[in-house]
């Protein structure tokens, strides 16, 4: 009767899929989704509500203690527009910018709560589901660190629908840190105070170094670094008085992102010279802390079975997403997709339209779990 029902209104799903796909959501700007989310639900005669972080909530059901089960989805997507996003279909492909990542997995949870409103279902527990903010880049979870601030004391275990089909099952939190690093020097004129130290000199210096670093080696981790972006001086006639640069590191293991910043302190102290360095850390995403084993392991099957019934054998990873923050408290939580598609994070970003039939019978396989 479930699958009937998802076959007869995957036309509806997609209008959903391609009205949701074109309202803008740059990270901390989710305005306007939150409105429609707001006004579709307030139709369709689902309470909800909103935090200071712009997360729309939807419980169903009273927690007493650490009882409740979060579905949830990120508004937020990588791009800065503020304008209607353009959606276009063609060949049984649907395209736009943040597409699938992560509005097709927003737009599941939408629709799943809109059978269990017209089914008039139950919950066995009490469900939260959060669509929440900020999740992308410099975003640093706030969406998710506000929901765990306010009702962290309810939730047992977490379920973010996040990135497609072949991510398979984020099982571990890949922590991170990001910084921006500013040179300074004392500059001046190029041919005339040829010889003064220059900020541009400095910052490749220290990138240099940086590159040259050894992460920390530990069994069954993976520890990587980056400088995603360099800037500064004034004319090519100029020597630099400032430049800037964007370094991260990361890893699904804490005592190597401990190692990383030791390292990285280090590195800083020694290259500190006639051109003056200040490191200031502009995001934070924690790495997995102690999560009772059997918890979590009874969780990833329950995931599991239902994507290996209707999409394949999933694969087990780690990764940098909303689950995190419960992880690095000890709560059990994954992170899977529900759709195929590929061009992440690019304007190119792009999914199958008939796999979103298998998206939606995988997501209402976990969630329809907890109802009655």
């Amino acid at each position: 009767m479930v699958n009937e029902w998802i076959r007869e209104n995957l036309d509806k799903h997609a209008a959903l899929l391609k009205e949701l796909a074109a309202i803008p959501a740059p990270s901390g700007n989710e305005d306007k989704r939150v409105e429609y989310l707001v006004k579709l639900f307030e139709g369709m005669g689902v309470n909800c509500l909103t935090d200071e972080a712009k997360n729309v909530i939807a419980p169903f059901g009273r927690a007493e203690g650490r009882s409740a089960i979060v579905f949830a989805a990120h508004t937020d997507v990588v791009f800065p527009d503020t304008a209607p996003l353009t959606v276009t279909e063609r060949d049984g492909l649907l395209m736009a910018p943040g597409v699938g990542d992560d509005t097709a997995n927003l737009a599941a949870i939408v629709t799943a709560i809109r059978y269990i409103k017209e089914k008039g279902l139950s919950p066995k527990r009490p469900v939260l589901f959060v669509f929440d903010s900020c999740e992308e880049g410099l975003g640093n979870l706030k969406g998710t660190r506000e929901l765990f601030k306010n009702r962290g004391a309810e939730i047992a275990e977490f379920i973010s629908f996040d990135c497609a089909f072949d991510e398979g099952i984020i099982t571990r939190a890949v922590g991170s840190e990001r910084w921006r690093v500013r040179a300074k020097a004392r500059g001046g004129h190029s041919f005339m105070d040829f010889g003064n130290s220059s900020a541009i000199e400095g910052a490749a210096r220290l990138v240099t170094r940086l590159y040259e670093q050894t992460v920390p080696q530990k069994e069954n981790a993976h520890t990587t670094y980056n400088v995603g972006v360099i800037s500064g001086g004034t004319s090519v006639n100029t020597i630099a008085e400032t430049a800037e640069l964007l370094y991260e590191y990361r890893s699904d293991e804490r005592a190597c992102m401990d190692a990383m910043r030791e390292s990285f302190m280090r590195i800083l102290k020694e290259e500190e010279g006639e051109v003056a360095f200040a490191a200031e850390l502009i995001g934070e995403r924690p790495c997995g802390g102690e999560v009772d084993a059997e918890a979590l392991e009874a969780l990833i099957s329950r995931c599991a079975a239902a994507l290996r019934e209707f999409v394949g054998e999933p694969i087990f990873g780690a990764g940098s997403t909303d689950s995190n923050i419960p992880l690095s408290l000890g709560i059990p939580a994954v992170t899977f997709g529900l759709y195929e598609g590929g061009g992440m994070h690019t304007r190119g970003e792009w999914l199958k339209l008939d796999s979103l039939e298998k998206g939606l019978k995988t997501a209402f396989r976990v969630i329809l779990n907890e109802f009655e």
